[in-house]
């Protein structure tokens, strides 16, 4: 039969053709098929020569051909037929749909979608039929009967679509309806269904079915819907991530049911490969990317926008280059974003009642990082780039004085050392996980370590030190790298190199070859020209020989910052043996010798780097001390009776007209005697018995019978045996002054040392303490000296004596042994030292001046001064001594004498106190509840938990008690000083209490009630005062409530803007006075409103992001109408309150200068805000919600209480500005007077233009509202006169007229010099300006 067909299809008329086709059954054509096709037999030209005889304009035609399709489609779907004949069919099939009528197409679309809800296809190869079906449907002309209705052929498409796309779909065909929907024209309403069915089938399908499904939807996507395809995108895979999450930190058993980890990473990968694809292509997909998550940034509390997912995804559209800048510049503006608002939260106890706390962007990039270990190569680059970028942009600043501001352990970190060190962790951790990686990243530190030398560079220092201590070993491999920056060592500054070092020190211990060519390169710049390049070589032999241990040294255990060495799992002894360590360390000590003929700073690197090495290195004492010892035989008198007993002349160089120090005598001691120390408590202990280390001890006898005859020598010695005596010239413009200011300054520093070496080798004897005053008083001569000679200006020597010689450890013990030991046997030797109130208050106050100097460096001088442990330890001892002084013996009871010169011992304690505090929190934070125990009294054993909470509170109040009696004092006898010390150190420990115990309420109830209950006319101790009030009530609530009170007192003290207004007193805090009410309070208050309306600003920011993104759909917007409430009321509430604010304070006769100044920027910014505001329910408005009641109120108060009242005080403002010139003295004022008050008045009117701009705006804005929300705002607020003006000429002519002759008079009454004529004929010029003012009004 089918050879039958075919012969007579291929005649040139289709007649016989058509009849014979007539005479066959359906059935009989069907099986043919289904044979021809099953046995792979050529189908095709069968199925064209069937078409040909069945010509769609008869109708028997058209029904073969319908019924013809069906059987394919059915034959197609069965899977019994090869691929290629499948296809075949499918192809002709295609080709011959546009010939059939439209009904056909109906019935045969139907038949698909009918297909498609019962699920009864079994491949879907058929489907690729459909979007030929529908696309020819549309273009139907004449109506058609779709279901009951008749309907146009277009109509009919978009029906079918709709069916299609309500019905169910079985998973296994999304792909291929998803793919088959591209062939389809759609309208953006067909698409935005489309999309909405194929996200919601996301979710019931397999992981692995996702890739695909998103490439289709992508290639969908370039018809229109891209945001959609995105957001839909973004949003299921961060709510995958979330559950995922929540399954991990849940019940482990889960485990066991969910997806694993690496499955669902690779398929995200595999979609941003697909996406990033499309958009290489497609750069309007990359563009809405970018919108999309722009918008989220503005965005609401919880918005989706911005997740490990989107950022991953952003990070790796970077690659793409055309959107690289804008990736990074979006990035990095959403993570400094992030961190400004948790600042802006963590200030505030009102916001973070308002807002749910969220993640925050810098944990969702650690999490990328975490997440890229699955094969995310697209995601590591850019990375890479972001944490560089991050380092590069918030890194540490240089400022002035060359110093730069080096980030804080803790809290207290500013946004942008946050951003900072996320990039250093992104990098860090990026470096741990990917291999690839590494060498690029190490290139990229060192090289910005190398090259930038002039910018702070601790911050990448850091980041290598802790690359290093994580792998040493896996960084031998780039130990040539390492080894290249050696060579610039000679080029960096001196603190560059010492951080380098030490952060690549654990690789010197495993990299034979990288220790060799560090080793040659600081013997080169060991003489080297610069001063730097030499400075830097003594730093990296020290460094070596700190490390580098000999064996038979002391243990680690007595050694400080043991920096990495725990970390390089190489026993070190093996590879090296010790031996070979011992003779490296020699070495090294013969080259540091020859440094101690250089200069100075060279040499004071030596000492001062000494005592480190011998407590490391214990094996080095003698070398140590033999090298010492013989430095100092050359300044040396040995001759027991020679006085003074040093060559000060020979510590001095003298190069022409040139004066400087050519060895620092007074380091060089100070070395000995912590060296000599040192060995006598550490190794002589164990060393007892060992006959030849007996021998060797002769030098170290020989060191103490030179520093004892140093010290009854210099007590003997005068001040004249130095040549030093108050007739000796200290002026530093004199060759003589300054080599006299040197001498000085060496002599002071060797009294020092010697006070500490005899009070370490006394044991509490009373002639050892009586030579310790007798010290003493020659420094406190010389220092005297030294401070009457500097007079007015500070000179260098006097800067010089600010650093001390003592240790910190010395002067906790010798606090300690003065104010605390009760020890019988000491009594009377401490006596000696106790009966001097001088020695008392210099031992307080080089404590200070040790705490001050770790406040600013980080550290203190002398040995471990870098040992954060010891200095921790110190400086527990010297609080808890300190503390007992203040309390036990308070200012108010030491004896008048002890008062007269300089500061009490007990006020010098408090501002210890205040220094110790401050400098705890910012370098110890995580070791404050160890600092808080070691103040209390020990207790008997009892182990119960104590919070830190609960010990600073009892602290709080040994010195609220402290203030009280301060407080109730006679006005004269009050001691500003110490209440501000007393104040500052209360805020200090206020910090510490959790702001929701019931300690912290009482803290903030006793601090109101000290504001309420005391008038001290004292400017400063009022603003400590408010400033704590302020600091304690923003973490307890809003302060706005607070500064309505404060303004109404303040206007109370002031009086009104019209004299004629008798203003109520109202008296809320008694801290407000006449005094203190202007400027003090008042620029206090105004700055906290201004804290307030920044709060204000940012929420009404965060409700127009919610608002612009729910306007996206509209069911959203009347749903979310409900979540913005307490915001919303709580922003109307807060500018209620502000606005009861202003209004006091804009009717106060406020002093010209800051505070009106302040004032007028204040209500600019009020105004500004009111007008966000006002927006953002003009946004509003836009859907279905109305205003509310409560905004209609601030409306109203705004008209009534506000801006009339901003009228009269600006022209308070100006009528006092024209009167203001003219003051006293007019006709003697110089001219000098005049510009002075001029540019005054300039000032203070400049914000006013600004201030009634604001005013405008906020009105006209109203006007909109009003006509958008069909509520009349604008009933209660009178409109503003017209600023416009024009100049009055007649007015002008006579003001002109009458300056001409004031002239004349003037000249006429004046007989002075043609000076001051010339100052004369300046004056008019400013006049006539200023009445010009007046006819511009």
């Amino acid at each position: 039969m089918d050879q039958k067909i075919l012969s007579l299809a291929a005649e040139k008329t289709a007649d016989r053709l058509q009849a014979f086709l007539q005479t066959l059954e359906e059935d009989d054509l069907a099986n043919l098929l289904r044979n021809q096709a099953v046995k792979g037999r050529a189908v095709g030209a069968l199925l064209r020569a069937i078409f040909r005889g069945s010509p769609c304009s008869e109708e028997a035609g058209a029904l073969r051909r319908r019924k013809i399709y069906t059987c394919c489609t059915q034959l197609v779907e069965s899977g019994d037929l090869q691929k290629e004949i499948a296809s075949e069919i499918i192809g002709l099939l295609m080709l011959e749909v546009h010939c059939f009528p439209g009904p056909s197409l109906v019935e045969l679309a139907n038949e698909f979608i009918g297909a498609i809800k019962e699920g009864s296809l079994t491949n879907g190869k058929s489907l690729e039929l459909l979007p030929i079906i529908l696309t020819a449907l549309g273009t139907k002309k004449g109506s058609l009967a779709c279901g009951k209705d008749e309907l146009s052929g277009e109509e009919c498409r978009k029906q079918l679509i709709s069916t299609l796309c309500s019905g169910r779909w079985d998973q296994r065909y999304v792909v291929q309806l998803a793919s088959m929907f591209k062939d389809v024209p759609l309208t953006a309403e067909e698409m935005e269904l489309v999309m909405g069915k194929v996200f919601k089938m996301f979710s019931k399908l397999s992981l692995q079915e996702i890739p695909p499904l998103v490439y289709q939807l992508l290639i969908l996507s370039s018809k229109g819907s891209r945001k959609r395809v995105l957001e839909g995108i973004i949003a299921f895979f961060n709510e995958l991530d979330k559950q995922h999450k929540e399954e991990q930190s849940g019940d482990e058993l889960l485990d066991l049911i969910t997806v694993p980890s690496g499955e669902l990473r690779h398929v995200e990968g595999t979609v941003i490969l697909h996406v990033v694809f499309a958009m290489s292509l497609d750069c309007e997909l990359g563009r809405e990317l970018l919108k999309h998550v722009k918008a989220g940034q503005q965005g609401d509390f919880s918005n989706n926008y911005i997740c490990p997912f989107s950022i991953a995804l952003l990070l790796s559209v970077a690659r793409i280059q055309r959107f690289e800048e804008q990736v990074f510049d979006l990035l990095k503006a959403s993570v400094f974003k992030s961190f400004k608002d948790l600042q802006l939260l963590q200030g505030s106890k009102f916001l973070q009642n308002l807002v749910p706390h969220r993640s925050c962007v810098s944990s969702m990039v650690l999490e990328v990082v975490k997440n890229s270990v699955h094969s995310w190569d697209h995601v590591t680059q850019g990375l890479v780039q972001f944490g560089f970028i991050l380092m590069d942009s918030y890194g540490p600043k240089k400022i002035v004085d060359g110093q730069a501001i080096e980030s804080s352990p803790g809290l207290s970190r500013t946004p942008n050392q946050h951003a900072c060190k996320l990039g250093g962790d992104i990098l860090l951790e990026t470096f741990k996980i990917h291999e690839m990686i590494r060498q690029e990243i190490l290139e990229q530190v060192l090289n910005r370590v190398v090259t930038r030398a002039s910018s702070p560079i601790s911050h990448f220092l850091e980041l290598l030190a802790n690359i290093v201590m994580h792998s040493p070993l896996l960084l031998q491999s780039c130990s040539s790298r390492v080894s290249e920056s050696f060579d610039y060592l000679s080029l960096l500054p001196l603190q560059t190199v010492q951080g380098l070092l030490k952060a690549v020190q654990p690789l010197l211990k495993v990299s034979m070859s990288m220790r060799d060519s560090l080793i040659l390169v600081l013997r080169k710049a060991m003489f080297a020209r610069q001063l730097d390049a030499r400075k830097s070589a003594v730093a990296g032999f020290l460094l070596l020989l700190k490390n580098f241990k000999v064996l038979g040294s002391l243990s680690s255990s007595q050694c400080s910052q043991a920096i990495g060495v725990s970390q390089v799992h190489v026993d070190v002894h093996s590879r090296y043996n010790a031996v070979a360590n011992e003779a490296f360390c020699l070495e090294i000590m013969d080259s540091l010798r020859r440094c101690l003929g250089q200069q100075a700073d060279v040499r004071l690197m030596l000492y001062e780097g000494f005592y480190d090495v011998l407590r490391r290195n214990s094996q080095l004492a003698n070398s140590i001390i033999q090298t010492l010892l013989s430095q100092l035989k050359q300044f040396y008198e040995p001759q027991p009776d020679v006085l003074p007993p040093l060559k000060l002349e020979a510590c001095i160089l003298t190069q022409g007209d040139q004066i400087s120090l050519q060895e620092p005598l007074d380091h060089l001691l100070c070395c000995i005697q912590h060296c000599l120390a040192w060995y006598k408590s550490k190794v002589m202990p164990a060393q007892q018995g060992d006959e030849e280390e007996e021998e060797e001890e002769g030098f170290y006898q020989e060191l103490d019978d030179m520093l004892e005859s140093l010290t009854k020598r210099m007590i003997k010695s005068e001040l004249e045996d130095f040549e030093l005596d108050k007739s000796a010239d200290f002026s530093q413009s004199t060759g003589i002054g300054i080599k006299n200011n040197i001498c000085a300054s060496l002599v002071m520093g060797v009294c020092e040392v010697l006070m500490e070496y005899n009070f370490s080798i006394s044991n509490f004897s009373k002639n050892k303490f009586e030579d310790i005053l007798s010290l003493f008083m020659c420094y406190k001569k010389l220092s005297d000296i030294l401070t009457e000679k500097a007079g007015k200006g500070k000179t260098k020597a006097a800067s010089r004596t600010s650093d001390s010689f003592l240790s910190l450890k010395f002067v906790s013990d010798l606090l300690t042994a003065l104010f605390r030991d009760s020890t019988q046997s000491h009594e009377e030797s401490l006596s000696v030292l106790r009966s001097s109130d001088e020695f008392m208050r210099y031992a307080v106050g080089v404590a200070l001046r040790k705490v001050q100097q770790l406040k600013e460096t980080g550290h203190v001088s002398g040995p471990d001064g870098q040992n954060p442990d010891k200095i921790f330890q110190n400086l527990c001892d010297i609080t808890r001594v300190l503390l007992w002084r203040y309390t036990s013996i308070p200012t108010s009871v030491e004896e008048p004498g002890k008062k007269e010169k300089g500061k009490s011992i007990s006020l010098l304690c408090l501002e210890g106190l205040q220094r110790i505090f401050s400098a705890v929190q910012h370098f110890f934070q995580p070791r404050l509840p160890q600092f808080l125990r070691a103040l209390d009294v020990p207790d008997s054993e009892e182990e119960v938990e104590v919070t830190v909470t609960q010990r600073a509170a009892f602290q709080i109040r040994q010195f609220q008690r402290s203030l009280l009696n301060l407080l109730s004092s006679q006005e004269e006898e009050f001691n500003s000083k110490e209440a501000l010390l007393l104040i500052s150190v209360l805020t200090s420990l206020a910090r510490l209490l959790e702001p929701t115990s019931p300690q912290f309420v009482q803290m903030l109830s006793w601090t109101s009630k000290i504001c309420k209950e005391n008038s001290r006319e004292d400017a400063l101790f009022c603003k400590g005062a408010m400033n704590l009030l302020f600091s304690l009530h923003v973490a307890h609530k809003s302060p706005v409530a607070l500064l309505r009170d404060l303004s109404q007192d303040i206007h109370g003290h002031l009086g009104d803007i019209d004299e004629d207004v008798e203003v109520e007193k109202t008296n809320h805090f008694a801290v407000v006075n006449l005094r203190t009410a202007a400027p003090t309070v008042c620029l206090l208050v105004l700055s906290q409103a201004e804290k307030v309306l920044e709060e204000v600003d940012w929420l009404i920011t965060k409700l127009k992001g919610q608002v612009s993104q729910e306007t996206v759909s509209e069911e959203a917007s009347s749903q979310a109408a409900l979540p913005n409430h307490p915001v919303e009321k709580a922003v109307i509430m807060q500018l209620g309150t502000l606005l009861t604010f202003f209004h006091e304070l804009v009717q106060t006769a406020l002093p010209s200068g800051s505070c009106v100044d302040t004032l007028l920027r204040d209500l600019c910014k009020m105004y500004t805000i009111l007008t966000a505001l006002v927006k953002y329910y003009i946004q509003v408005c836009r859907s279905a919600r109305g205003i509310p009641k409560i905004m209609e109120k601030l409306v109203k108060l705004s008209g009534s209480h506000l801006t009339p009242v901003c009228y009269s005080f600006i022209s308070y403002v100006q009528n006092k500005r024209s009167r203001s010139p003219q003051c006293p003295g007019g006709k003697k004022k110089s001219a000098a007077a005049g510009a002075v008050a001029m540019a005054r008045v300039l000032r203070e009117t400049k914000p006013i233009p600004n201030l009634i701009f604001a005013i405008e705006q906020y009105e006209k804005f109203l006007i909109f509202l009003s006509k958008r929300s069909k509520v009349n705002l604008m009933q209660h607020i009178k409109l503003s006169t017209s600023r416009d003006f024009k100049i009055k000429g007649n007015i002008l002519d006579m003001l002109l007229r009458e300056e001409e002759e004031e002239e004349e008079e003037d000249d006429e009454n004046k007989e002075d010099t043609t000076s001051e004529h010339g100052e004369q004929n300046k004056e008019p010029a400013k006049k006539k300006r200023r009445k010009e003012t007046k006819c511009l009004s």
